[in-house]
C-alpha cells in the first residue's frame, strides 16, 4: 500500500491532490493549474469582448472574480478537465448515457469543491481522498454501492478516459494484490483544513461534513482489523501467532528418513509464540478472569503439541493434533 501514490490535504487544494492521485505522481502544482486556470479567464474575457468592451455585459464579466480558481487554491472542474487534456484524457460524466461510462478505470467525485479519485490499481479498486491517512482498498461490490451512495448524496461523479502515464504500482498490484488489515480514518478537522469554518449557513456546513465522512467509503462500518487475543496485546506479535498456527495445519514437510517433521521457520515461529503466550498468561492472571486464562492455557497446551511431534518419539495423533490446532485458533 505503500507504493500508491497518496496525498494528504493541504489548505483547498483538492483538486491537485485529485488529478495527481489519479496519475500517480507530482504531476501538477498549483502554480501549474493557476497558469491553466488565467489562460481559460484570458480566453473567456476574449470571447466576451467580442461583443465589445463597453458592453453591459463585458463590464459585468470583468467585476466577478475568476470562477475557475481562488486564492484559496479550489480550481473548477473546466481546469481540471483542462489539466487532464495536457495527457490526451478525456474527462465525461458518470452520468453520461455513452455506454463506454460504466466501463471506467478511474472515476473523479467531487461535492461542493472538494474533488477526489477513485482509481483501478492492478486488478483492484482504491479510495484516493486525500482528506484520508492514506489509500483505502475497495471490493468491486463495495464499489458499485459507494458510487450509488455517492450519486444519491448529491456527488458528481466524472469518468476519465485515455492512455495514462505508466507506474510501477500498478503493474506491481497486476502481481501482488494488496491486503488491507486496517481502514484508513478521516484527517483531524476536515472543514478546517478546506476552510469551511467560515461557512455563513450552518446546516450547509452539516452537509458538507456528512458528505466527506460518506466519501470515506467505509468508515463506520466494521474495520477489517486483526485483532490481538485475550493476553497478545501487539496485534503483530498475533498475526505471527495466526502464521504458525495455520502452517502447522498444512501438510508436514517430508524428512529425509522417510518420516514427518516440520520446517524450521515453523518450528522457530512456535517457539516464539509459545514464549509470548507463556509470560502473558502470566501478566493477565491478575487481571482477567478465569476464562481467558484458561483459554491463554489452551492456547500455550495445542502449541506445545505441535511442538512435540517432533521432539518426542511418540507423536501425536494427526487427527488430535490438527484438532488442539483448531481449538487455539478459536480461542481468539
Amino acid at each position: 500500500m505503500e507504493a500508491i501514490f497518496h496525498e494528504k490535504q493541504e489548505g483547498s487544494l483538492c483538486a491537485q491532490h485529485c488529478l495527481n492521485a489519479l496519475l500517480q505522481g507530482s504531476y501538477f502544482t498549483p502554480v501549474d493549474l493557476a497558469i491553466l486556470a488565467q489562460r481559460m479567464d484570458d480566453e473567456e474575457r476574449l470571447r466576451m469582448a467580442e461583443s465589445g468592451v463597453d458592453s453591459e455585459d463585458y463590464r459585468r464579466f470583468i467585476e466577478q472574480p475568476s470562477g475557475n480558481f481562488d486564492d484559496s487554491g479550489y480550481f473548477s472542474v473546466q481546469v481540471i478537465s483542462s489539466a487532464l487534456e495536457v495527457w490526451n484524457l478525456e474527462l465525461v460524466p458518470y452520468s453520461s448515457t455513452e455506454p463506454r461510462a460504466l466501463q471506467a478505470q478511474p472515476y473523479i467525485c467531487n461535492y461542493r469543491d472538494h474533488w477526489f479519485t477513485i482509481r483501478r490499481l492492478g486488478h483492484q479498486w482504491f479510495n484516493l481522498n486525500s482528506l484520508l491517512t492514506g489509500p483505502e482498498l475497495l471490493s468491486d461490490t463495495h464499489l458499485t454501492m459507494f458510487l450509488a451512495q455517492l450519486q444519491q448524496e448529491g456527488y458528481s461523479i466524472f469518468v476519465v478516459f485515455g492512455s495514462f502515464p505508466e507506474c510501477d504500482v500498478d503493474q506491481l498490484l497486476h502481481l501482488v494484490p494488496a491486503v488491507q488489515t486496517t481502514k484508513p480514518r478521516l484527517i483531524n478537522n476536515p472543514s478546517k483544513v478546506l476552510g469551511s469554518t467560515n461557512s455563513k449557513d450552518s446546516e450547509e456546513d452539516q452537509e458538507l461534513q456528512k458528505a466527506l465522512k460518506l466519501s470515506l467509503a467505509q468508515e463506520g462500518s466494521e474495520e477489517e482489523l486483526v485483532l490481538p487475543s485475550p493476553g497478545i496485546e501487539d496485534p503483530e506479535d498475533f498475526k505471527n501467532l495466526q502464521k504458525a498456527l495455520s502452517l502447522s495445519l498444512q501438510k508436514p514437510v517430508e524428512s529425509t528418513a522417510g518420516g514427518q517433521c516440520k520446517s524450521p521457520e515453523l518450528q522457530s515461529e512456535l517457539r516464539v509464540c509459545l514464549d509470548r503466550t507463556s509470560e502473558d498468561v502470566g501478566t493477565m492472571a491478575s487481571r482477567t478472569n478465569g476464562l481467558e486464562t484458561e483459554e491463554e492455557l489452551e492456547l500455550q497446551k495445542a502449541l506445545r503439541l505441535s511442538l512435540q511431534q517432533d521432539e518426542e518419539t511418540t507423536d501425536l495423533d494427526d487427527y488430535q493434533l490438527e484438532q488442539a490446532m483448531r481449538m487455539s485458533l478459536e480461542c481468539e
